[in-house]
């Protein structure tokens, strides 16, 4: 019985003619059009318009009365976990917790519009949280003065953190528009999963020691000044975070366990109790000082000239991870997303969130599943969890007042789980991939040692280096047939294979540029197990000896007045003086000697080079010719059109390289060759029963 899920069997017949890549170019003609529109008609403008603002196109396919039970309610559940996650995040940002309000606010409100992503919940993310707050710390220290800057001049501590916090993310906001507008998106590619993995595990180490001042109501910035101080912590403040942290963990678990189709909403219930205790009973806690919604906020100059280069960094770190939570979503729910405009809609919404009081804005991982996994279908839910906060800032902030920050530490002790629980990955990466394992490790460490806008660079460096290496030295192989088949693998992994007699098919795994051709060139002739180029020049130094002991009517070794000259050693073996051909495979005169050259067909299997550059060309070519002065036929199969076009445009073809060389596929040439030489197989069966050739005829079969 056939297993399920299994191709089933059969057999299949083609015949066609054999094809080399100029016979198919002639009997097929490729036509390139190309169609350049320059009306800009009502439907260009509907598309563009669509593009711009993609709320559009998903509101035309609402289903209001499938999908808005589970908007409202998932716009609720998101909502009351955006209000506690802003209060606390704000905390890493180094600003009052209000301020991360508005955080949650303005970008969702803006994302709502010009967003691609129908799950994303926009808002503060921890790890940008803290690189903001390292910015606004550098400029607005704890300790000592601030930077020069004109406008902080009369202003208290906070009010000079709430401009420079707002200044970076306008700017961040600017530059991942810009990036947008131009259609840089791809640039998110160089930020890879592991990559990403490791770096956002070590931002929730900086994140977790940054929080522990407020669990322990202290005043310190490393891990041995909580040594020093651990005597001096609040116990009010320690016992209320363990007590949360552990209840909401185990609540959580609960949720995720039994799958509740609105989960416990353990983080509300927390802190509506520890903030009617505190307001009822009077404990001593460092508590959440007051906040109301305030007016509009001109960026500052200065600041930006300042931070210009850390809002770059936020800007690709806070759009790599929402794209990638995005790309999640949209796989799992079967939509598209588009690069391109997720740039342009965080950059316009960390604009507008800039210019009222907001810190930058991205996504947070939690804050989203809960969004997705409470029934949210669209972003209606997103909108609907934003005027939740709204209510908040304008209607019941005021409540919030006695809310101790050893709460909201606690509550962003919690929410690390998740990225700490990427340590995991090292024993995945261990045993599947170590070169993967090399980039999530170098970026943790060096982001925890040397923060994460080095420990970026590093990881970012790392991932190139890996993949230059990686490009620069591939697994090369040696091509042998499946028997019964057309097809064509690695000898090594597989036992029912043929190689044909004489033949070498060698398959080039990757682009080929001035970095790695010699390498190719060196598997290469180690695959054929001979150097041409030496095989030539012994064959030139013994043509002139024969061509001497002609001359001088006697076959003994005689000394040479230009044995010395090796000028034209590399040049093709030249037979004109001589009154017959040399054969070289045949026994030679005494104390003449020649490496024999085994094979006398090579294909080599192009289906995986994307590109070659022009200094690989130019050693390819000089390794063809190399093969081919030995008496080697060479064959180029599955080369991309597009790299042949740019072969001629280099004048890479001549009397000796010719265009003929090229095939379509690796059966058409082993049947070229088959036909061609007809002994190339040991087995005499092997060519009837594998490819079917019908001698005389020119056709090849499959069966």
């Amino acid at each position: 019985m056939e297993p399920k899920n299994e191709p089933v069997s059969r057999i299949y017949l083609v015949t066609r003619p054999i094809f080399s890549e100029d016979s198919f170019s002639h009997k097929l003609r490729i036509i390139f059009m190309f169609v350049f529109g320059h009306s800009c008609d009502g439907k260009r403008v509907k598309n563009a318009l669509l593009s711009l603002l993609p709320i559009i196109a998903w509101m035309k396919i609402y289903r209001l009365k499938e999908w808005l039970l589970g908007d409202v309610v998932s716009g609720v559940s998101t909502g009351l976990v955006a209000v506690l996650q802003g209060l606390a995040f704000a905390l890493l940002a180094s600003l009052p917790p209000g301020y991360g309000l508005y955080s949650a606010f303005f970008p969702a409100v803006v994302y709502f519009f010009l967003g691609t992503s129908r799950h994303l919940s926009v808002g503060p993310f921890p790890v940008l949280s803290l690189m903001v707050g390292a910015v606004v710390t550098r400029i607005v220290p704890d300790v000592g003065p601030p930077a020069n800057i004109t406008e902080f001049e009369g202003l208290t501590i906070n009010q000079q953190r709430v401009i420079v916090a707002s200044s970076i993310t306008f700017l961040m906001g600017i530059f991942q528009l810009a990036m947008g507008l131009l259609q840089v998106g791809f640039i998110v590619i160089y930020l890879s999963d592991t990559l990403i993995s490791g770096f956002t595990t070590a931002a929730a180490v900086h994140i977790l020691v940054s929080q522990l001042k407020f669990v322990h109501d202290l005043c310190f910035q490393t891990l041995e000044q909580i040594f020093l101080q651990i005597t001096k912590a609040n116990v009010a403040d320690v016992v209320t975070s363990i007590i949360i942290i552990v209840a909401v963990i185990a609540v959580k678990e609960i949720n995720e366990r039994f799958k509740l189709r609105v989960p416990i909403p353990i983080e509300v219930i927390m802190v509506g109790i520890i903030t009617q205790m505190t307001f009822q009973y009077g404990f001593l806690f460092y508590s959440v000082p007051f906040f109301r919604y305030e007016s509009p906020l001109a960026p500052n100059v200065e600041v930006m000239k300042e931070g210009a280069v850390d809002a770059i960094t936020i800007a690709i770190v806070g759009f790599a991870v929402a794209f990638s939570v995005a790309k999640v979503y949209s796989v799992k729910h079967d939509y598209i997303i588009d690069g391109n405009q997720e740039l342009i809609a965080f950059g316009a919404s960390n604009i507008f969130g800039g210019a009222f009081r907001s810190f930058a804005a991205s996504t947070a991982l939690s804050r989203t599943a809960v969004q997705e996994s409470t029934g949210g279908k669209t972003q209606i839910a997103s909108l609907i969890s934003a005027l939740i906060v709204l209510i908040t800032i304008v209607g019941i902030g005021f409540l919030l007042e006695p809310l101790p920050k050893s709460v909201l530490g606690a509550l962003v002790i919690v929410n690390l789980k998740g990225m700490l629980m990427q340590f995991r990955e090292i024993c995945y990466l261990w045993t599947r991939d170590k070169t993967d394992l090399v980039i999530w490790v170098l970026t943790c460490v060096a982001a925890i040692i040397l923060g994460l806008d080095l420990g970026l660079a590093v990881g970012v460096g790392v991932e190139l280096i890996t993949v230059v290496f990686r490009a620069q030295f591939p697994r090369c192989c040696i091509l042998a047939n499946i028997i019964g088949t057309d097809i064509y693998r690695d000898r090594k992994d597989y036992l029912c294979i043929h190689e044909p007699d004489k033949v070498k098919i060698f398959r080039i795994p990757s682009p080929i540029f001035f970095a790695n051709i010699e390498f190719f060139r060196d598997k290469l002739i180690q695959a054929v197990g001979f150097s041409p180029l030496r095989v030539l020049r012994k064959r030139n130094k013994a043509l002139r000896k024969i061509k001497k002991m002609i001359k001088n009517g006697e076959l003994q070794m005689s000394s040479l007045d230009d044995e010395n000259n090796t000028d034209d050693l590399d040049q093709p073996t030249d037979f004109s003086d001589l009154p017959v051909q040399v054969n070289w495979k045949a026994e030679l005169p005494a104390n003449i000697s020649v490496p024999p050259v085994d094979i006398h067909s090579l294909v080599l299997d192009f289906s995986a080079v994307s590109f070659i550059d022009i200094s690989a060309l130019k050693v390819l070519k000089m390794t063809l010719k190399e093969f081919i002065r030995v008496d080697v036929e060479v064959y180029i199969v599955s080369c991309d059109v597009y790299i042949r076009e740019k072969m001629h445009d280099c004048m890479f073809f001549d009397d000796e390289i010719k265009t003929s060389m090229f095939f379509p596929t690796l059966h058409d040439v082993m049947l070229h060759i088959l036909t061609k030489h007809p002994d190339c197989s040991q087995d005499s069966q092997w060519a009837k029963k594998t490819v079917g050739l019908e001698p005389g005829v020119g056709t090849l079969n499959y069966y």
